[in-house]
């Protein structure tokens, strides 16, 4: 005769406790974390622009200022923001070359080409972010989007990749050369992102650009 073996009123309660545990263990880190998105789009778009940078070598040799087009993200709070940490990518194309993006210096989204890729920049209203008239990116106001409440950097705020995908620190508006001493960062970028309880670091390796983030 074979016997049915069946669970006991005690394993069962055992069992639905350790579901209880396991569950309180995971379900939390299944919820929408904002500052872990807003720090995975940002890794994204810092790939972004050093991809740009790789692919769009700007030399050229009749042009002496040819490397302060290199492409760029710049984190920024300004009033076209709305007083909220937003980012830009650009490429400093325009006569001058001030190290400010306009309008059409300002990357196009490629999954939306009547988009900029900025949060809010300077003083137009096509790039303020609270106009009816903005061309920006919404998600790109990682302040508005993601609660994003404070940013540090231990490099620049300002971030531009060479032909090699290489970050370098400066500002290129004053260089009067492509390279000069100290332009590529000389240890890790870290780029901390913080909200009121938790905060979440990138980190931007110094010979490479390779990116990482740590939640």
């Amino acid at each position: 005769m074979i016997m049915k073996k069946a669970f006991t009123l005690l394993e069962l309660i055992f069992v639905i406790v350790v579901i209880g545990i396991i569950a309180a263990a995971i379900i939390p880190r299944m919820k929408n974390n904002s500052l872990q998105q807003a720090a995975i789009q940002i890794e994204s778009h810092i790939r972004y622009t050093q991809h740009l940078a790789m692919v769009d070598d700007k030399y050229d040799d009749s042009d002496s200022n040819w490397f302060k087009k290199r492409w760029q993200i710049i984190f920024a709070k300004q009033a076209n923001t709305d007083q909220q940490w937003a980012y830009t990518i650009f490429s400093d194309i325009v006569g001058g070359n001030s190290g400010k993006p306009n309008k059409t210096e300002i990357a196009i989204n490629p999954m939306n080409h009547n988009q900029r890729m900025t949060g809010g920049y300077n003083s137009a209203q096509e790039l303020n972010v609270s106009s009816s008239n903005f061309v920006g990116m919404q998600s790109m106001n990682i302040g508005k989007k993601y609660g994003v409440a404070d940013m540090n950097f231990s490099c620049s705020q300002r971030l531009v990749f060479d032909y090699l995908g290489r970050p370098m620190k400066s500002d290129l508006s004053g260089n009067s050369k492509p390279y000069k001493e100290n332009d590529l960062i000389t240890d890790t970028c870290k780029i901390t992102l913080k909200n009121e309880s938790e905060s979440v670091v990138i980190e931007i390796n110094k010979q490479t650009g390779f990116i990482k983030s740590t939640f």
